[in-house]
């Protein structure tokens, strides 16, 4: 997989915030898939060695039939710490790594973290999607800011998510009675296609079999 714009990676930050604030302007949500939607792909992150390594698992699946296809890994010194709202400086290295070696093209791909729903508008979804060109989607466990109303119990049922006025997301659910998810436009992809997308590949479990899949390799020893 070709990566399409690349920059220096921050050494603190400042850095970072300064990549973030450039970046951010370039992000498109509107819907720019390449359609039909053949394959998509699932992004996940797991640290091995006391977080020192970090370990990125990539699952491509058809569309809509949900099969896998490929999956690949790849290792690397982790060098970037955990700070919330700067998660892609340390997790987006390795998850290039992984997406390198790929040989079937996803349509679109949904990562395991926020899209613009983030302080700057520039989460690991939106992120990834600008540096490789490919739709994405953020598909987030817990909630990194915003407010929204209590969302219905049933599966589909979804409630605004609001930032300083601004809708940057939706809380999902996408299994009944269960925990919602935080859904947020990454790259050429719009919050309707978005939770669409979500719940298509959505099947008996709280997290779409993109992300569930990857989820699985990346932590698996």
């Amino acid at each position: 997989m070709k990566i399409y714009q690349e920059h220096a990676w921050p050494h603190n930050l400042e850095e970072a915030i300064a990549i973030q604030e450039k970046l951010r302007n370039q992000i498109i949500t509107q819907d720019q898939l390449q359609e039909p939607v053949q394959y998509v792909a699932g992004v996940d992150m797991g640290f091995e060695a006391d977080g020192t390594i970090s370990r990125a698992a990539v699952a491509v699946l058809s569309f809509p039939h949900l099969q896998v296809v490929e999956t690949t890994l790849a290792r690397r010194p982790t060098t970037f710490p955990y700070i919330p709202g700067f998660l892609s400086f340390r997790e987006i290295p390795a998850v290039l790594d992984a997406l390198e070696k790929v040989t079937i093209m996803p349509n679109l791909i949904l990562c395991d973290g926020q899209g613009i729903a983030h302080p700057r508008r520039l989460g690991i979804a939106s992120h990834l999607g600008l540096l490789i060109d490919i739709p994405t989607i953020g598909v987030a466990k817990s909630l990194l800011i915003g407010k929204y109303d209590e969302v219905p119990e049933a599966k589909g049922s979804y409630q605004p998510l609001i930032h300083k006025g601004e809708t940057i997301g939706a809380v999902l659910r996408t299994r009944t009675g269960v925990k919602p998810l935080y859904i947020s436009s990454g790259h050429r992809v719009s919050l309707p296609t978005a939770i669409d997308y979500v719940l298509r590949c959505t099947t008996k479990y709280r997290l779409p079999e993109t992300t569930r899949i990857a989820d699985k390799l990346a932590s698996s020893r």
